[in-house]
């Protein structure tokens, strides 16, 4: 016993000893870390002080910590309330169809690039694929309502063919499909990034043994390519299926309208319109916290999936 006690002993100690050499050798690198973690504590961790008022009738004047404990009361408010499930219906429509054409679409592009030759050509279209991410959807909008619009460019070019003019942010179904292509179309190249930095970690010599083989560029792709990709499209899938419940706020909020606002309202929305023009703040963040809730069961849940199809390799943790 006394033995075993001693090697027990003797292997903390020098767990902890490698410990400080690490850390006495990255002692720059985590000094650097500092004002992020910093940050990331300011900016995420010190507002969850506020979910309280999630349980709490808020009131001004007696302050969060003054005011009457509510229990359960928003909960079972936000789901006796039809304009909440309509907007909680919206954003697992809007963000499913997000995820289901905008993830495949950086991946198919990463790979699109790759294949290209001519480097100069490859390097301004990657470059300019990333420029959409960087305008705001403030500035986007108006320039996608005016195209969009009945004297808009694209329905000037449907006159010339004859054809009537369409209220676009007028119909629900195209204002869907306008959010969806947007959205898709800004985030392609940004989102695009990691995937071609996996594609440039693959060993040139797979692709060269297996063109000796006969293999086309096609088989290429299909036998080495994706499944070198494969644990990162799990661990990016996992992290998208945890953004399930926002649906943009950014873009919803500067492109929506009366017209089309059944289909195209959102949590976020919604709870913008609850919490802050409606002052209705105990409401509003029980709802805020529903979706947080949601998206940590999701990305938990996916990740468990990932390591029972994948192994430890496919998952986040």
């Amino acid at each position: 016993m006394t033995n075993a006690h001693e090697l027990t002993s003797r292997a903390k100690g020098n767990e902890k000893s490698s410990l400080l050499k690490r850390v006495k050798k990255n002692k720059g690198l985590l000094i650097m870390l500092v004002p992020g973690l910093i940050l990331l504590f300011l900016l995420y961790y010190l507002p969850m002080y506020g979910v309280i008022l999630a349980f709490k009738d808020f009131n001004f004047s007696l302050g969060i910590t003054g005011s009457k404990w509510a229990g359960l009361k928003y909960f079972k408010q936000a789901f006796d309330d039809k304009y909440f499930l309509q907007s909680l219906y919206n954003t697992f429509i809007i963000s499913g169809l997000k995820l289901l054409i905008g993830f495949p679409a950086p991946i198919l592009f990463a790979l699109l690039l790759n294949e290209l030759k001519n480097q100069k050509f490859k390097r301004i279209a990657q470059a300019s694929s990333y420029l959409p991410y960087f305008v705001s959807w403030v500035v986007l909008a108006g320039i996608f309502i005016n195209i969009f619009s009945p004297e808009g460019p694209v329905n000037y070019i449907r006159s010339l063919f004859g054809h009537e003019s369409i209220v676009y942010f007028g119909d629900p179904k195209k204002f869907l499909n306008i959010l969806v292509g947007t959205n898709v179309w800004r985030e392609m190249g940004w989102n695009s990034i990691i995937f071609i930095a996996a594609l440039a970690g693959i060993s040139p010599q797979l692709f060269e043994a297996a063109y000796i083989d006969g293999a086309n560029k096609f088989k290429q792709i299909i036998y080495i390519t994706l499944p070198s990709l494969v644990n990162v499209i799990i661990i990016m899938l996992i992290l998208n299926v945890g953004f399930i419940l926002n649906a943009g706020f950014d873009q919803i909020f500067n492109m929506y309208n009366s017209s089309v606002v059944q289909t195209a309202e959102i949590i976020d929305t919604y709870v913008y319109k609850k919490g802050l023009i409606e002052f209705n703040y105990s409401y509003g963040t029980a709802i805020g916290l529903f979706k947080s809730v949601v998206g940590l069961i999701l990305v938990i849940g996916t990740n468990k999936i990932a390591v029972w199809l994948g192994g430890k390799e496919s998952s986040l943790w």
